[in-house]
């Protein structure tokens, strides 16, 4: 099954998914503006605030659909660059938070490969609004199951690619990180990879989501959890300035 995604597709998942910010946002945004003429205040302070905010509520969704819609990461070409198609994996796990965009992608990348799915997502811990309203649309691949982060129902060595996109960072607990890291370590052959994409709290994410760069986790922490999971290697590379693949390997 190929699913073909729609023009915009990634920055109308972004609006949709976080929409109770935007409400929120442009509220506050009347509140000042009636504020600000009530009270008779500069133009400049005008121009100023409602800039500002103007910036806040668009620059995310710009830069989503730069990351998401335009830079080719659902194209999956980024495989090629990293030397992943050369390696082909006979079993493959891929690993969501309750929202799936990629696992029919993959089997499409890797037709030969087996691909088991896995979703971790835990109401009672992960509950970010927008993990909540994505799972209602989400794609399902065929015999995904629930797991429990700490807990992968495969056998030491046997997986030869994890893949952990855009999902992993829905571990808020850095405890939970590593056990759910150790885990991958553990299912992963010695020759296998770790593959995790990611935005990083770091400054071109700043500018591009503000405050809501720190939803993401920085290079450092994410070295520090595969580090205590067990990895040996932890390489990185960048897929547009606010994107990192981590390849890992145990």
């Amino acid at each position: 099954m190929v699913i073909k995604r729609r023009k915009f597709q990634g920055v109308l998942n972004i609006l949709s998914f976080n929409r109770h910010f935007y409400v929120i946002g442009l509220l506050v945004l009347v509140v000042i503006i009636i504020g600000l003429l009530l009270f008779e205040s500069p133009m400049s302070w005008f121009i100023i605030i409602v800039s500002a905010f103007l910036y806040g509520l668009l620059m995310p969704l710009l830069v989503s659909a730069y990351v998401y819609d335009f830079s080719g990461y659902y194209d999956f070409d980024w495989l090629k660059k990293l030397n992943l198609m050369e390696l082909k994996p006979k079993n493959i796990v891929n690993i969501n938070a309750g929202f799936d965009e990629t696992s029919f992608i993959l089997k499409e990348k890797f037709p030969e490969a087996g691909l088991q799915v896995y979703d971790f997502y835990d109401s009672n811990q992960h509950t970010e609004p927008a993990i909540v309203r994505a799972r209602k649309v989400s794609l399902v691949y065929p015999n995904t199951l629930q797991i429990k982060s700490d807990e992968i129902p495969l056998n030491d060595q046997s997986i030869d690619m994890i893949f952990l996109l855009s999902a992993a960072h829905e571990i808020r607990s850095h405890e939970e990180k590593v056990l759910f890291l150790k885990e991958c370590h553990r299912i992963c052959k010695l020759g296998g990879k770790v593959i995790t994409v990611e935005h990083l709290r770091d400054v071109p994410n700043f500018f591009a989501f503000s405050i809501g760069f720190t939803h993401f986790f920085s290079r450092k922490a994410w070295e520090k959890a595969f580090q205590e999971a067990g990895f040996s290697s932890f390489a990185e590379s960048k897929f547009t300035p606010f994107m990192s693949i981590f390849s890992c390997s145990p």
